[in-house]
């Protein structure tokens, strides 16, 4: 066995490359992908090339059963393919987001009407005024200014009859927000209020990130739900299929706590690991999408009912997520916002227990 050989430890024996998997088989433009196989790599230590469709991707590590590419920037979703020595592998769909906006600053969830018009928030710094606090995306991808008057608009919530509400958190309230972009006050006092998220019975709970867990009935009134440990930027907030309140708050740790409280405001940890988790939601079959790091590998990650999580979607930047008609899903950077085709339908307010 010549010195290469002994380097790669495993010899390629008939130069033909074969793909098993790419995982995840989804990604933004930008995002890393594990494409697993056999062969992937050619002799004397030299790289494969990898195509996403007929573009080239930039290989990051490989090896014989496994090569790490960046999905290129111009890429759609399509075959992969690897070729070594003048040999192609059979192909592997995977999935890649389209962006639809740009230069926008979302720190959580974006969020849809009933029409399918995508809202996001230009959150600013703390106490930034900034000239529009929510803009709307609609159905063509037309981007235009919606709310301009929310200080450090945060999150984004629809009741069941369709009705916005929009958290601040340097004022510490959520607001109702008409369809024509006026607003009214809902809730006050509520420290730095972030996250927010409808039940079934239509009670709102606020999340302030310095502790507390608010609940706020129908008829307006404020209760304390829960404490859990303050988070550095936001909570995050997500109705669970059997009523369970799902929150997530960074904090210095890069291990971090996705917390579960139950309708009687007990809490538990579902799931610790992640890294940075920020905004979630549910599909129809109880899993729940997150966006946060995984083993150091950041993107939407994907926990099942038993605690079992995975890299769904990879992607830098990611903020939150939430799920499109017609199987898709709406992704949210720091500064910019994705549609993905995908195959997951997403859960509404009308499939809670």
């Amino acid at each position: 066995m010549t010195l290469s050989n002994r380097l790669l430890g495993k010899k390629n024996v008939n130069g033909q490359p074969r793909i098993e998997a790419v995982t995840p088989a989804a990604a933004l433009p930008g995002g890393e992908v594990r494409i697993l196989g056999s062969s992937l790599r050619p002799p004397e230590l030299r790289r494969p090339r990898v195509r996403f469709g007929d573009i080239e991707a930039s290989v990051v590590i490989s090896s014989d059963d496994f090569v790490i590419a960046k999905v290129p920037l111009e890429a759609a979703s399509g075959p992969v393919v690897v070729s070594t020595n003048g040999h192609s592998s059979n192909s592997q769909q995977i999935k890649v987001a389209t962006t639809i906006a740009e230069n926008l600053h979302p720190v959580t969830n974006p969020a849809l009407d009933a029409e399918g018009n995508v809202f996001v928030t230009f959150s600013g710094s703390r106490g930034e005024k900034v000239p529009v606090s929510i803009y709307k995306i609609d159905t063509n991808y037309s981007v235009k200014p919606f709310l301009v008057d929310v200080m450090n608009a945060t999150a984004i919530a629809f009741d069941r009859a369709g009705q916005m509400y929009v958290s601040s958190r340097f004022e510490g309230a959520v607001y109702k927000v008409a369809p024509n972009g006026t607003m009214s006050s809902y809730a006050e006092s509520m420290g730095v209020a972030t996250g927010i998220a409808f039940d079934k019975d239509e009670n709102l709970y606020v999340g302030d990130r310095s502790g507390t867990i608010f609940k706020v009935a129908r008829d307006r009134q404020i209760f304390v739900f829960a404490t859990i440990e303050p988070s550095v930027s936001a909570y995050h907030l997500a109705i669970g299929p059997k009523g369970d309140l799902f929150v997530t708050g960074p904090t210095t740790s890069s291990f971090d706590a996705l917390y579960k409280i139950d309708p009687h405001g007990a809490v538990s940890v579902f799931y610790r690991g992640l890294g940075r988790p920020q905004g979630m939601a549910f599909d129809r079959e109880g899993n729940l999408y997150v966006a946060a790091s995984l083993s150091g590998k950041r993107g939407i990650v994907k926990i099942a009912p038993d605690g079992s999580a995975s890299l769904a979607v990879a992607g830098s930047g990611l903020v939150g997520l939430a799920f499109a008609p017609g199987k898709s899903a709406i992704l949210a950077t720091t500064n910019s916002v994705h549609h993905l085709a995908w195959d997951v339908q997403g859960q509404s307010l009308v499939d809670f227990s």
